[in-house]
């Protein structure tokens, strides 16, 4: 069975938080290793460390995400310093830059300042961090450009970004992750920027619960007790069956394609074998090539000191 690294999700996430044990088993039954979780604000910070506690597969991360800079607390940043004093473990993340539908309600001058903040601790800790950064990537290479380079890493997560900037970012130590939102782009668009990315410094990730691949229903892996999800469709692969629904794939009965879905439909973690599958077809490789490259750098970007992968 082929080893996958998720490098980039949210078992934490309000959504799915009671399922996360079921969601764990099953994505580990078709193969995958490790979950990189990551805490998005001062109130979920504590939900993903007792995950890494509970769960050895899951490697925990906090950060600040841009979209709760405005309801943070007067002492945020030496709670987040406390978090990692007592979790050697973690890494840095989810942090970043936003200016899309949400991003832009919150001013952009504070979240660069806190960005800043939290890639100076990375620095610090020598630990990688995990990028949002959404309409703002010139902005984002211009800072990593006055703070850089990053030697411990830097993950772009989920990156929609420009082929042009791949070169720039990759110089200052960045890491390029796909999610199922990358099948978003026009697919001559994302061929050429998947195929600006070095071989050693591609990752694969969910971003579950979000970033829903956009691929055929029956390869789709469904949360347990999604009320988004028709009833037809439901319970056809919530558990850790690793072969498509022969009858579901023939009914006429049922949409064909996730895009038919409704956009709230949680994603699974085990989904990763759809990204998989994606992006080794833009970059016309094997599905267990792809596999094994993303893997092993996952492993070597979160082989940090105190990491859970150098306690095994």
């Amino acid at each position: 069975m082929m080893k996958v690294f998720d490098a980039h999700c949210h078992l934490q996430d309000p959504r799915i938080l009671s399922k996360t044990p079921q969601l764990i088993k099953a994505a580990q039954d078709t193969g995958v290793v490790n979950f990189a979780v990551n805490g998005v604000c001062e109130q979920d910070w504590g939900s993903v460390k007792q995950l890494s506690i509970a769960f050895p597969s899951v490697l925990p991360s906090f950060g600040l995400h841009p979209w709760y800079v405005a309801d943070r607390s007067p002492n945020w940043f030496k709670k987040l310093k406390e978090y990692f004093d007592s979790t050697p473990s973690a890494a840095v993340g989810e942090i970043g830059l936003d200016k899309g539908s949400h991003g832009k309600k919150i001013d952009f001058s504070e979240q660069v300042e806190v960005l800043r903040q939290q890639l100076e601790l990375a620095k610090e800790l020598n630990k990688p961090a995990s990028v949002h950064c959404v309409r703002a990537y010139g902005d984002l290479l211009e800072l990593m450009k006055s703070m850089g380079p990053f030697p411990a890493g830097v993950i772009l997560h989920s990156y929609l970004g420009s082929a042009e900037m791949v070169p720039e970012f990759s110089k200052l130590g960045a890491y390029f992750s796909f999610s199922g939102f990358i099948m978003s782009l026009k697919a001559n668009k994302a061929k050429k920027m998947l195929r600006m990315v070095s071989s050693d410094r591609i990752l694969l990730e969910t971003d579950a619960p979000d970033a829903l691949p956009k691929s055929n229903i029956n390869s789709l892996f469904f949360v347990e007790g999604d009320t988004s999800v028709a009833e037809e469709i439901h319970g056809q692969r919530t558990t850790s069956s690793s072969t498509p629904d022969s009858s579901l794939a023939n009914s006429s009965q049922v949409v064909t394609d996730a895009l038919m879905l409704p956009k709230e439909t949680l994603n699974h973690p085990a989904n990763i074998h759809n990204v998989l599958e994606y992006v080794a077809c833009m970059l016309e490789i094997t599905k267990e090539e792809l596999a094994e490259l993303s893997y092993q750098n996952a492993v070597r970007l979160f082989s940090y000191e105190g990491s859970k992968l150098l306690q095994k």
